[in-house]
């Protein structure tokens, strides 16, 4: 009887290490996925250029004014797929080639001015980005940016014709004023779509489109379109 229970016991235990020895080859060869875990926050700078022109203008090279963005940012993982990313810049927009035009006459004189100038709007704007990355290294981004005007300046040709008569002089005249503060809405809101690409863990690229939803005039004249800014923006960033 002591030899049977000592035979079952010897089996038993050989059994129970050859099942242990079975799991654990089952989890090397299978091993657990590792979870991903949410990354932290990051703060970083970015800068780069822009190529902006105003809303009742045609797309074209001859009107993009080139400017630049730079700034600081902070990244702010909500999961491991979505980020919340604002931002504080130094913006400058603009637009080239913008035309105007008077016509007046007073007795026998008629006076015709056509401009013919380029125009710097300088912002500090705050986008607010949120950011989905379909993979690792890449996203695309989408938010609002709000903008407070500080300062700018149209500078340009000017072609003065006058006709008292019959004869007609011309002169052209070259200056440059700065805008009236008064004259622009300070405060100004967008809509900014773009696409990123983290280089490596530090440096990444980035381009964005902001579309302006705000008339950049104080006071709009009546029976006029929305004057509103269009921008791309081209640049690096650089995260701690």
């Amino acid at each position: 009887m002591k030899k049977l229970f000592l035979g079952l016991a010897v089996t038993a235990g050989m059994m129970t290490f050859a099942q242990e020895i079975q799991t654990q080859e089952t989890k090397t060869v299978n091993p657990e996925p590792v979870k991903k875990e949410k990354q932290p926050i990051r703060f970083g700078i970015k800068a780069g250029g822009n190529s902006s022109y105003f809303s009742e203008q045609k797309l074209s090279l001859n009107n993009q004014k080139i400017g630049f963005h730079a700034g600081v940012l902070v990244n702010i993982p909500l999961s491991q797929k979505f980020s919340l990313q604002p931002e504080v810049l130094y913006n400058q927009l603009g637009a080239r080639n913008v035309i105007s035009s008077t016509d007046v006459t007073t007795g026998d004189t008629n006076i015709k001015t056509k401009s013919d100038y380029k125009t710097t709007m300088n912002y500090i704007s705050v986008p607010l980005m949120v950011q989905m990355r379909p993979t690792e290294r890449f996203y695309v981004e989408a938010g609002p940016e709000f903008s407070y005007f500080i300062n700018g300046k149209n500078s340009g040709n000017s072609t003065i014709s006058t006709t008292t008569g019959g004869v007609t002089t011309t002169q052209s005249v070259t200056n440059s004023e700065d805008i009236n503060k008064d004259d622009i809405n300070k405060f100004n809101l967008g809509l900014g779509l773009g696409l990123g690409y983290d280089i490596t863990d530090n440096i990444g690229i980035n381009a964005r489109y902001i579309n302006s939803l705000t008339d950049m005039r104080n006071h709009k004249p009546e029976g006029t379109e929305p004057l509103n800014h269009r921008t791309f923006q081209l640049g690096l960033n650089y995260k701690f």
